[in-house]
Formats: C-alpha cells, sequence, structure tokens
C-alpha cells in the first residue's frame, strides 16, 4: 500500500507537534521527529488491526484468483517468530514483494514444538491457548522486522542518503496468516472463543476441520472420525460470529474435510425430511438388512428404502462409513460448507496428484462455480517416489521401454540422472501452477517445511562440527554463507534489535544514553564488504 509510512509519519508529526504546543514547557524533551519516526516504525497497533489489513488482502487475492487462476497465493509453515521474520525477510529480499505470500500456523507443529507437555502428536492435546500465542508471537517478530527495515532507512535518511522515496513506498512484513484451530477444541462455544483469541492475536483466516474434536488425528494418519454436517455447520458459523463481534467483517474461514481418509463418524444425525442433510450423511454408513427378530437388546435400527437395516457399530461405538464413499463424502462436505458460510475449502489426499484432486473439485465446481482450495504440500507425502511413479505410468503409456526401470525401487539414487527423474521433477516443478489452473487451488501451503530444515540443518552441522571439521563445520556452511548470501541475521544483534534499540535510547536519553553499537562491537568485523579475489594461475597452493 503506497505513501502509508509517509501519512503515518506527517500526521503522527503534526499530532506531536499540537501536543507539544498543548503541554507547553513540560514536553520539550520531546523531538517530534522522533516520535513521528517511532509511529511509522509501528503501523500496526494492534492485532485486530493486522486481521482487518490482511483480510483484505486475501479478499483481493481471490478476486485475482477468480479473474486469473495462474494468480495463486504462497505459504511456508512456520513453528516461530523468528523462523517467520527470517521468511518474510527472505521473501522480500529475492523477489521484491511479499504480494501473494502468507504465512501458516500448522497445528501439527503446535502440537510438536511448543505444547508445555512436551513433544505431542497432531490430536488436539496442547494447549489450546498456545494457538494464539505463536500468532502474536508472529505478528511481534514481524512487526519488529518492519521497525529494523525502517530504522536503517532513517539513519541512512539522517546521514544524507537519498532513500525518502523507499521510505513513502515501504512494504511492510505483516501477511496474511492462515491459522489451524484443529477441530476447535472443544464444542462449538469453545470453538468461538478460541477463534476470538485468534483473530484477536491477528489471524484473518482460520482453518477448522469436520473431525470430532476428542478424537482429532493428524490428516495423514488412520483413525479419523468425522461429525456430522449440522455439528461443523454450528462451528463455522461460531467462527463467523467471532470474526463479526471483533469487527473483521471479511474474515476468511477455511473447511477442511477429512472425509477422503476417514472411515467411521461418532454420531447418526436425526433426519426431519427424506434428503434432508442428515438423511444424506446416513446414507453413507454401511449397515446390513436384519428383521425385527433378529435385532439384539439395544441394538440401534434405522428404516431405509423401506426395509430395517442394522448399522455396522465398532466395539468403541463408532460407525462404520460404506467403502468407497469417500469421495462423494468429500463433495457433499465440501458444497455444504461453501453453501454455509466457509469461504475456502481444504481436501486432504492420499497422493499429490493433480487429477484426483481435479476429479473432486470438478464436482464441487458444478454446483459452487467459483470454489477454491487450500491445498497442503504435505511432507507427509513421498513427493519424489509419488511423481516418480506418475512419470512411470506417463512413459509406459507412450510406449518407452522401461526395462531399465525397477518398479519397486525407484526412490534409488542411480535413477537421479534418468529421463525418469528428470519427467518426475518437471511434473514436481510445475505441481502447484498444474494444481492452481486445472485442480482449482488458490492457496499452495507446505505445512511443516520449517521443522525438517531445521532437523536436517542439525544433522549437518553436527556431522561436521562433532567430527573432525570442528569449527570449520560451522564457518563454511553457516557463517560463510550468511555473509556471501546477505542473509539478514548475519548480524544477530542486529536482527535482535541492538541498533533499534540504542537509536530508542537516544531519543529517550539524549547523549547520557549508553549505547551498545562502538568500536568494540564485534559486530563491526560483517561491515566488511566482500570482493572478488583474482587468483594467480601461477600461484601454487600447498597440498
Amino acid at each position: 500500500m503506497k505513501n502509508l509510512e509517509q501519512t503515518n509519519y506527517r500526521s503522527a508529526l503534526q499530532a506531536v507537534r499540537n501536543l507539544k504546543e498543548k503541554h507547553g514547557n513540560t514536553w520539550q524533551a520531546i523531538n517530534a521527529e522522533n516520535a513521528a519516526r517511532m509511529v511509522a516504525q509501528n503501523r500496526f497497533k494492534t492485532g485486530l488491526d493486522i486481521a482487518k489489513y490482511t483480510a483484505a488482502i486475501m479478499r483481493k487475492d481471490m478476486a485475482d484468483y477468480d479473474a486469473d487462476s495462474t494468480q495463486y497465493t504462497q505459504s511456508l509453515g512456520s513453528w516461530h517468530g523468528f523462523v517467520a521474520q527470517q521468511n518474510m525477510i527472505a521473501v522480500k529480499k529475492h523477489h521484491q514483494t511479499t504480494s501473494k505470500r502468507y504465512l501458516y500456523l500448522s497445528g501439527w507443529m503446535v502440537a510438536a514444538l511448543r505444547s508445555e507437555f512436551g513433544p505431542l502428536p497432531d490430536q488436539s492435546m496442547h494447549e489450546k491457548t498456545a494457538v494464539p500465542s505463536l500468532i502474536k508471537e508472529i505478528y511481534d517478530f514481524l512487526r519488529q522486522a518492519d521497525a529494523i527495515e525502517l530504522n536503517d532507512l532513517f539513519r541512512r535518511l539522517e546521514k544524507g542518503e537519498d532513500v525518502q522515496d523507499e521510505i513513502d513506498n515501504f512494504e511492510t512484513h505483516i501477511v496474511p496468516i492462515i491459522a489451524d484451530i484443529d477441530a476447535g477444541f472443544g464444542n462449538e462455544e469453545a470453538t468461538y472463543l478460541l477463534a476470538k483469541q485468534m483473530i484477536q492475536a491477528g489471524a484473518c483466516a482460520i482453518q477448522i476441520e469436520n473431525q470430532v474434536s476428542d478424537a482429532k488425528q493428524c490428516g495423514h494418519q488412520d483413525g479419523k472420525v468425522t461429525v456430522p454436517h449440522e455439528d461443523f455447520i454450528a462451528k463455522l458459523n461460531a467462527v463467523r460470529y467471532a470474526f463479526l463481534e471483533l469487527g473483521i467483517d471479511d474474515g476468511i474461514i477455511v473447511a477442511r474435510t477429512d472425509s477422503e481418509g476417514a472411515g467411521l463418524t461418532q454420531k447418526l444425525p436425526v433426519s426431519q425430511v427424506p434428503g434432508d442433510l442428515a438423511s444424506q450423511y446416513l446414507a453413507f454408513v454401511e449397515a446390513e438388512d436384519i428383521d425385527i427378530n433378529e435385532a439384539k437388546e439395544d441394538d440401534v435400527l434405522l428404516k431405509r428404502d423401506g426395509k430395517l437395516v442394522r448399522p455396522i457399530r465398532l466395539a468403541n461405538g463408532l460407525y462404520k462409513f460404506k467403502d468407497g464413499s469417500n469421495i462423494d463424502r468429500v463433495v457433499l462436505d465440501c458444497i455444504t460448507s461453501l453453501q454455509n458460510g466457509a469461504d475456502l475449502l481444504w481436501i486432504e489426499t492420499p497422493t499429490p496428484n493433480v487429477k484426483q484432486i481435479a476429479h473432486m473439485v470438478n464436482r464441487i465446481k458444478a454446483v459452487v462455480p467459483n470454489a477454491k482450495l487450500v491445498y497442503n504440500n504435505s511432507p507427509s507425502f513421498n513427493w519424489t517416489l509419488n511423481f516418480r511413479n506418475q512419470a512411470y505410468e506417463d512413459m509406459l503409456l507412450e510406449g518407452e521401454n522401461m526395462t531399465a526401470y525397477d518398479r519397486n525401487n525407484l526412490m534409488n539414487a542411480q535413477y537421479d540422472g534418468s529421463e525418469l527423474c528428470y519427467r518426475a521433477d518437471e511434473k514436481i516443478k510445475s505441481f502447484q501452477m498444474d494444481a492452481a489452473t486445472q485442480a482449482g487451488v488458490f492457496h499452495h501451503l507446505i505445512t511443516l517445511p520449517t521443522y525438517h530444515t531445521t532437523a536436517l540443518h542439525m544433522n549437518d552441522l553436527t556431522q561436521g562440527y562433532f567430527g573432525k571439521d570442528g569449527m570449520l563445520a560451522y564457518v563454511r556452511d553457516v557463517q560463510r554463507q550468511e555473509i556471501r548470501k546477505e542473509v539478514s541475521c548475519v548480524k544477530h544483534q542486529r536482527m535482535a534489535g541492538s541498533d533499534l534499540g540504542d537509536d530508542h535510547k537516544s531519543f529517550f536519553a539524549g547523549e547520557k544514553a549508553l549505547k551498545a553499537e562502538g568500536a568494540n562491537n564485534t559486530s563491526n568485523q560483517f561491515e566488511v564488504k566482500s570482493t572478488t579475489l583474482k587468483v594467480d594461475k601461477k600461484l601454487k597452493v600447498p597440498a
């Protein structure tokens, strides 16, 4: 949004000048320019300010996608504010804008990494307060990124550099968060209360799934139990009421269906008239024909097509859905959610296959033409194996000789440079665009990328540091790379707010301020610009 920082600065400057005039000599130590600069560096005062701003961004992006399906959006999941901050700093650095880039807050990562109980499985066992706390933490770090970058610009301006246009057109690091509320952590009132906390922390988009709250499972695991549509609609309503109460009129609800992989239900809803939602849900429940005389004491019976049937009930009291009914249930779930207040859909699939996604989405679009998906590019998929299998099938259909490949061992590194590998990797590379244009995917996210990158980097650093390379492992593979790639946190003191704090202390205490920067600050070693060395080819380096 152009010129907002300039507007904030100028209006704040005049406001402080007016206050100084009003309060007279008691405010003489307050510098209006410094105060206005701090206002510009803290554009968003509350989480609700952020939710309003980011909801408008998402609504515009959704409209852009409806007009042109190549205009999809993306995000990476973050489990800490610093991770989210570095993500957005890198986005601005490499792509010059945060447009169409969001953040994802994964319930899986909250459970695994942020619970006071320690690491937990994705079963809604973590503290519900951990979710809004992480949202707030992320936005605190993103606001800090704004303040640090703008502070650097104001410093350069004071030195006479021509950076006024950069200040006036500064793009914030604040972007939308799609936040996972799992199955709502209880009944609809519990969902409403938690949704309010998440929105107040800054969430403009809340993702909720149709599993039973107290039996929730990760979408990529077995044992999922879904709820009847009426129960889920009540929770969609609860989230919408929370948005409306807090003044976020265009808040986004992402309705997730786990029916593709769920084979059980906890409840048999009550049908009021033939063909209603409850009746359609009940039709998916597996049942066996029975004579009334065969019924056992306390059996649950249904009348179906003029016959008496007994729903298949497991020892734990759960009811089983008919085999092969999962896709029909997904389609009905999605249509029902969109017709009852949801804005976007989330469908879990067994593999990342554009044709499979499109098959379901096209059936939904036949009823709701502008249906749009949020899709999880999940690390739970073996992407290499899935797409090598897809490429193998394509090559077979084209009549290629496939005897060089062992179909049962396609992950083998020996195939990495093969035609099969090339085709598979090209399909992975284009997957997001293909799914956006062919299967209605508006937003692509990776739920757990920073979980896996942290583990991978620790594995690599540990191998060398505790081995023969010692400190070289850190210097060569971390610090030297940070310096040469100009990663923002190479000067970690600055990234933590040291320079910003020094300037603030100068505002507050003037020449008496005790500041961290100076000749003895070792961060000054990183001010040296890297140069390209010309190497004498005749120079012999000892072995």
